[in-house]
């Protein structure tokens, strides 16, 4: 295995890792290939036990204790050793913030793919200002501000958020070669932003379209995804939520404005996974997309932002614009539809996928050329030739992971950092090879072409970008 995949770097110490669903399953061999570790110090800690067999075939340690804001501290002590090691955070229903902070203080470097809460805080709050991922990010934020340097932390890294923000630079810089600008890559954040104001870009979709799919129906009463159900339909309940651009013209009527941080973003009092948009990829070509709420929404429009204050002279707007695999659609609409969540789910796994690709990448728009689209069309059948254990959209997360953890390795004490401050190039160089084809297209196609002409939907001619034409009505 040493003879054919590079390993970065060696790990003294424990290995803990939080969580072994889908998205862990996929991501120890990875770490298994990349890293020289002692195995008899890599710990999983999954309270699940459909989990626990493959955990026991493989000769993995695992402790199934569930994380509480009882007992983390004191789980987490045991296992972990100050000062070495690392722990990656891939579970749901634990306090990324907390876990985070504790291995900062014991000085282990740590990485999740998600700003997650304690269980209960999706659904136990009516304050839907509270429920956005701006809010959850904030408090990580906040955090930084107050303790920056030390061990790195590396929040939201997985392939969205995560690899998308890199996805950005890339695009950035293939726009601003293919139109003639200079084409170097900036230094820091504020040559970031200055670089795709003056290449015109309004804004950002994290367009994605998941094709794969298996033989058989999906049976009714049953919640079918590519990842995690639970993780899908708790960002699916939290309210729609995206970064606001200095170039929109127009302000939905049930959205609202942040009133404290850094307010780039608003959210709107719908659920994501019932607000649809209008985006591109490159293989349906104009398709509806889930204005599903994440971390990266709100981080890359405040990453390229120019300019101080609550009115800065530009920010790209930026959304999720996702359309699942189509049974986890339908899965969607029987859950809506009926007001109850499937009490059964199923991941489809790469053995039972006979076709199709995820298709990840960003569309960044308004610019000369009108619309770029640069991302990974990584199918499932080149996944399962790359990497064990995972389909496309597992392995596009699972391997945003692993060139997460060498660049903390290679940064140990950054502090807390997003994607969006890392070295994309380093990251991409060591995530590319799990990615399939990663391609740039062009497209002439806006949110005001093939739309229906029997209706009125009092779309804005003079913006073609504007967010008043990407919102499906």
């Amino acid at each position: 295995m040493a003879d054919t995949h590079p390993v970065y770097a060696k790990i003294e110490g424990p290995i803990v890792m939080i969580g072994f669903g889908s998205i862990g399953k996929g991501t120890w061999p990875l770490i298994e290939r990349h890293f020289d570790y002692d195995h008899d110090r890599f710990t999983v800690i999954e309270p699940d036990a459909r989990q626990h067999d493959f955990l026991r075939e493989q000769g993995l340690a695992f402790d199934d204790t569930a994380l509480t804001p009882d007992n983390y501290r004191e789980v987490l002590g045991r296992l972990l050793e100050p000062g070495k090691g690392f722990c990656v955070n891939l579970s749901v229903d634990t306090s990324s913030l907390d876990l985070m902070k504790f291995c900062r203080e014991i000085g282990v470097p740590y990485i999740d793919t998600v700003v997650e809460p304690w269980a209960g805080y999706y659904f136990g709050t009516t304050d839907n200002a509270k429920r956005t991922n701006y809010a959850l990010r904030q408090a990580v934020r906040d955090e930084k501000a107050a303790n920056s340097g030390g061990t790195t932390a590396v929040s939201c890294c997985g392939a969205n958020p995560g690899m998308v923000s890199w996805f950005v630079k890339e695009g950035l810089l293939t726009l601003a070669k293919d139109t003639g600008h200079d084409a170097t890559a900036p230094s820091d954040r504020a040559g970031w932003a200055k670089l795709m104001q003056s290449l015109g870009v309004k804004g950002v979709h994290i367009a994605e379209r998941d094709t794969q799919v298996r033989l058989e129906p999906r049976p009714r009463g049953v919640f079918v995804n590519t990842w995690s159900v639970e993780g899908f339909i708790s960002e699916g309940f939290q309210p729609a939520e995206l970064g606001w651009g200095t170039h929109e013209p127009w302000f939905p009527e049930n959205a609202h404005r942040q009133e404290e941080g850094c307010r780039a973003a608003i959210w709107m009092e719908r659920p994501g996974a019932v607000t649809r948009v209008h985006t591109w990829c490159p293989t349906p070509g104009p398709q509806f997309g889930y204005l599903v709420t994440h971390n990266e929404a709100v981080s890359i429009s405040d990453y390229y932002t120019v300019g101080e204050g609550h009115d800065p002279e530009f920010r790209p707007t930026c959304h999720y614009a996702y359309h699942p695999c189509d049974d986890a659609v339908l899965s969607l609409h029987e859950m809506f539809g009926s007001g109850e969540t499937q009490t059964e789910h199923h991941i489809l796994g790469e053995d039972e996928i006979v076709e199709g690709i995820d298709e990840l990448g960003v569309l960044l728009y308004g610019h000369e050329k009108n619309a770029l689209w640069f991302g990974s069309r990584l199918s499932n059948e080149e996944a399962k030739t790359l990497a064990p254990y995972q389909n496309a959209t597992g392995l596009q997360v699972t391997s945003a992971v692993l060139a997460g953890m060498v660049w903390a390795l290679e940064n140990p004490n950054a502090g807390i950092v997003e994607s969006d401050e890392m070295d994309h190039a380093r990251c991409l160089e060591v995530q590319r090879p799990y990615l399939g084809p990663v391609e740039a297209h062009y497209t002439d196609w806006t949110p005001l072409q093939d739309r229906w002409e029997l209706f009125d939907e009092n779309l804005d001619t003079d913006e073609p970008w504007a967010f008043r034409n990407v919102l499906a009505t």
